[in-house]
């Protein structure tokens, strides 16, 4: 750990000289010694951290047995102070530092604090090496215990179940749009939305062969074959394509075939141990998929939120004007709106709809209130802090 934080605030501290009998300046000595002292008061102070998490968990199993240690609105609360009280400490002393570093590095701090109150386990779309299980641990911290399975409504049934604290399904893509099988998990689940991350998408070709021209078949998550659809027109035109229920999947069916390409994540290269043969083959710079979290309780509000409904309109002109005019009347952003059949009768569709704001903020309580009454059906889906990471 000390070695870790170290290298973050100074990387070339790790470093070894080269020539192992150099004499070390004074100058050199003392700066190093500094750097030991630093070393000292953060591990220290890590440490009284997580005894006081621990002491924190003490405290609300005695008044609860339940007691929920997990709570997203403190975790966004104390990560934004982070980060505004870095650019401060940043300007002050010319620190090199950035906010984004920061906040990364207390997310591990806090994922460690929160270990020692509960171990949590958290399920996402597998097997290891999806950029889901990227997007678990930029959210929770590697503290957690990820729980890979096969499918989407996998994750919401092992929550469901109880056989997982919460989960992560990807919900849509800047390049693809949404993603329609959690939506549907939505309209059929009791489980709430309760926290929400952005991880942008880097896509590489997988592959043992010795060049592209050796590719014969590439396969892929059918939203990352879609994000790579002009790069693999342009560079493997011949290739069969194959569709498989992850990237990381791919990336298995490649390492035991060299004719085979997967187009996944760095990380998957790695645990499957398969060269990557092209990067970054997404067709747009800014690729980036939306991530939620998804659990069993609902959590007041942090202060920078989010609300996402679902809600179905009466089938004649105008119903979706009518059903919307209440965000407009009491000045409530609209963020999204996604329409999907309703599966009850021919085109007829429900809209799942993200909000800015709590459904505790008075304007967004009033304008939810009339726009169920208006609302064929209504479905509060969840309220949670906006994305700080």
């Amino acid at each position: 750990m000390a070695l870790w934080l170290l290298a973050l605030f100074n990387p070339k501290s790790t470093q070894r000289m080269s020539d192992k009998q150099q004499v070390d300046s004074p100058e050199l000595i003392e700066l190093r010694s500094r750097i030991d002292a630093c070393d000292q008061k953060i591990l220290r102070l890590i440490q009284e951290r997580v005894l006081v998490a621990a002491e924190i968990a003490k405290a609300k199993l005695a008044v609860d047995a339940n007691a929920s240690f997990y709570r997203p609105e403190r975790e966004a609360q104390v990560l934004r102070r982070v980060r505004e009280r870095n650019g401060l400490l940043r300007d002050q002393l010319n620190g090199l530092v950035s906010d984004d570093q920061m906040v990364r590095l207390m997310r591990e701090i806090m994922s460690i604090s929160l270990a020692a109150e509960m171990p949590m386990s958290v399920a996402y779309l597998g097997p290891e090496g999806t950029y889901t299980q990227a997007a678990v641990v930029k959210h929770f911290g590697q503290a957690v215990n990820s729980l890979d399975v096969k499918t989407i409504a996998d994750v919401f049934r092992l929550v469901e179940q109880g056989k997982a604290h919460f989960g992560v399904v990807p919900v849509e893509n800047s390049t693809e749009g949404v993603i329609t099988h959690t939506l549907d998990c939505f309209a059929t689940s009791k489980l709430k939305v309760c926290g929400e991350v952005q991880l942008p998408i880097n896509h590489q070709l997988l592959s043992h062969a010795d060049g592209l021209t050796a590719v014969k078949k590439v396969y892929a998550h059918p939203q990352a074959l879609a994000q790579c659809r002009n790069w693999i027109e342009r560079y493997l035109p011949d290739a069969e394509i194959f569709s498989a229920s992850s990237n990381a999947e791919a990336a298995i069916i490649a390492s035991k075939d060299e004719t085979v390409a997967a187009i996944a994540s760095d990380i998957a290269a790695k645990i499957y141990d398969i060269a990557i043969l092209a990067s970054g083959i997404e067709d747009e710079r800014n690729n980036t998929t939306r991530f939620l979290i998804i659990g069993n309780d609902s959590y007041a509000a942090s202060g920078e939120d989010k609300t996402t409904i679902m809600v179905s309109a009466p089938n004649k002109v105008g119903s979706l004007f009518e059903l919307l005019k209440p965000l407009y009347d009491v000045g409530v952003d609209m963020s999204r709106i996604e329409s999907r059949p309703s599966r009850q009768t021919n085109w007829e569709y429900v809209f799942f709809i993200d909000l800015i704001g709590h459904v505790d903020d008075p304007k967004v309580a009033s304008a939810l209130a009339e726009l169920e009454s208006k609302s064929v059906y209504f479905k509060l889906i969840g309220s949670y802090p906006v994305g700080v990471l």
